[in-house]
């Protein structure tokens, strides 16, 4: 239980700026066993921004209410995920060759199709939250759909570590930590953390389960795309993909 408790900070340590004990591992190891707990963080980034949600909701009207719960997810993972979109889209909008994306996802400095690319995504994931039609009665489901949808492209994320291969070279490089390696506990964490949440959604209305559609088709045309770029993912291409299967 000890050793659970650690992976399950260690996950919150990579994954959020919410404070640790100073005890936890920061190993390779221990990131490839944390990443169980990888949708969990989902739930906790979800129901942060749900709280958030639920308090303007009452003062403000919906509109503002959604852009404080986006402003608090990026907050509470530092943008970690967001980052790793731009990244993407300045590596593979400015790369020919495989080593040319990875470099320019390993620079720092942030170009045209990444900020554009961030832009785009906030507008989306604005616009496809307020369009939904909360009602602040109903606090219980509006915490499922904010759960549901962070746990969910997390869980899509990191199917692209089950199926596909790490491709980053040098590993002392500036390249944002990530989980490369697991086993049938990590599968199992990850998607019982994951689906949970859609689950109890399921039961008020069983269309909800038809996300798995979309998620696939961008699970798969993701690999695909990546693998044929550059024969594989980084941690950047996973930040991209959890950003996308949000939305």
């Amino acid at each position: 239980m000890r050793r659970e408790i650690q992976l399950f900070f260690t996950a919150l340590m990579f994954y959020t700026r919410i404070p640790c004990p100073s005890n936890i591992d920061h190993n390779s190891q221990s990131l490839n066993e944390a990443s169980r707990y990888f949708t969990l963080i989902g739930w906790i980034v979800g129901a942060l921004s749900f709280f958030v949600f639920h308090i303007s909701f009452i003062l403000f009207d919906q509109s503002i209410s959604v852009i404080l719960s986006l402003v608090t997810g990026i907050l509470v993972t530092g943008a970690f995920h967001e980052d790793g979109l731009a990244d993407v889209f300045d590596g593979f909008g400015g790369g020919w060759s495989k080593q040319k994306i990875l470099d320019i996802m390993k620079d720092s400095r942030i170009g045209a199709f990444g900020a554009i690319s961030v832009v785009l995504l906030l507008l989306f994931k604005y616009s496809t939250l307020n369009s939904i039609e909360f009602n602040s009665d109903k606090w219980f489901f509006n915490l499922l759909v904010f759960i549901s949808y962070h746990s969910l492209a997390r869980l899509t994320s990191v199917n692209l570590i089950f199926t596909s291969t790490y491709v980053r070279e040098d590993q002392d490089s500036k390249a944002k930590p990530v989980a490369k390696n697991f086993g049938l506990t990590e599968i199992f964490g990850a998607y019982f953390f994951g689906i949970c949440p859609l689950i109890f959604l399921a039961f008020q209305n069983w269309e909800f389960i038809l996300i798995f559609l979309p998620l696939s088709a961008l699970l798969l045309l993701s690999k695909r795309y990546f693998e044929k770029r550059i024969e594989g993912y980084t941690g950047d291409c996973l930040g991209a993909v959890e950003q996308l299967a949000e939305c």
